[in-house]
């Protein structure tokens, strides 16, 4: 395959933290490339994986929906027309990278590219393809990618996540005016929201840290998206201390352009963890459901995840790295503690 070859990246998934831990492969199939036309086929809530990350991915495809695949609903028609249109000029490679490929390699199949690639479920004894690779089952989610490209040909020990925060979105936090007027304070952001409400820490535990590093000095601002504003809202209610609650209020790059003045994030495991990892800012997540081994930060000098007690694995080197709660629902001395060490300096950063 020639460097100007069409490429289709299979990733139709809506998180933040998802989209991010995909982008080291992404720099590794791009060096590879780097005059090929990379399209991402995603959810149209990704359009800002164009926008941020231009010099890897040239266009964002549409994913139609597909049977099995609950990211977006299933047409019929929609698929069929969706799979006419890219046979007619088909990529040269399409590669899988949304998950085990139990039922996405059905899709990435019928996209009809001259060679596909990616995972496949080993248990499924079905490997489409001599550029399909066992599954990895325990990883953490930005090496599993790295894995692929490297079975692929384009090794890369480069696992950084990034996130450029540009003069646009600093200008835009400054027009904020609440925000705008914390020039100068210590801040720390406290994310409590979460798509799925099996991962969100109890609102008083929130607010009991929230109320101790306010006491400590600290501006205490609540983040999240509208969807979450209700958890921030319930956070607010909750605390003793002056805080301020811009959830829903912030688009991404504001965002991250406060968290890049931002001493430390507290947040449940969602996508702000991922964003803060980006962005060197250190971060406490407590981690309630998923898997930490796969989907906490690398740096966990930086980054302090706190597991509850039913995630902890016997053997693992990484989980043993990281804080394991005394109950399946880490309680807030054991998250105070861990930020109070990271703001601290105790571990170095």
């Amino acid at each position: 395959m020639n460097g100007t070859a069409r490429i289709a990246v299979v990733r139709a998934l809506h998180g933040l933290g998802d989209m991010l831990c995909a982008v080291p492969a992404l720099r590794a199939l791009r060096r590879a490339y780097p005059t090929a036309h990379i399209e991402l086929i995603g959810l149209p809530e990704c359009r800002w994986m164009i926008e941020r990350f231009g010099r890897l991915l040239d266009a964002l495809l549409l994913f139609p929906g597909f049977p099995g695949i609950p990211e977006r609903p299933f047409a019929a028609t929609a698929l069929e027309r969706f799979v006419r249109s890219v046979r007619k000029a088909p990529f040269d490679l399409a590669l899988q990278m949304h998950g085990s490929g139990r039922v996405s390699n059905a899709f990435t199949a019928l996209l009809g590219a001259r060679t596909a690639a990616g995972f496949y479920d080993a248990s499924r004894q079905h490997s489409y393809g001599p550029r399909f690779f066992p599954y990895p089952e325990r990883d953490a989610e930005v090496h599993r990618w790295l894995r692929l490209t490297a079975a692929l040909g384009y090794p890369s020990e480069d696992d950084r996540l990034e996130f450029s925060v540009t003069d646009e979105d600093r200008a835009a936090l400054g027009e904020h005016g609440a925000l705008a007027a914390l020039e100068g304070e210590r801040i720390v952001c406290v994310h409590p929201g979460a798509r799925d409400a099996a991962r969100r820490w109890p609102v008083e535990r929130f607010a009991s840290v929230a109320d101790a590093l306010a006491e400590q000095g600290y501006r205490i601002v609540l983040t999240g998206t509208r969807a979450e504003r209700a958890a921030a809202d319930a956070v607010a209610t909750a605390m003793k201390r002056r805080t301020l609650n811009v959830a829903g209020e912030t688009s991404l790059g504001m965002l991250a352009a406060l968290l890049e003045r931002a001493a430390l994030l507290l947040t449940n495991d969602t996508g702000a963890s991922h964003l803060a990892a980006a962005l060197r800012v250190p971060s406490v997540i407590v981690f309630l459901r998923a898997d930490p081994e796969r989907w906490a930060p690398l740096d966990l000098a930086r980054h302090r995840p706190v597991v509850g007690r039913h995630l902890a694995r016997a053997g693992s080197e990484r989980l043993g790295r990281m804080r394991t709660a005394r109950s399946d629902t880490p309680d807030a001395a054991e998250v105070l503690e861990e930020a109070s060490m990271l703001l601290n300096g105790v571990y170095g950063v």
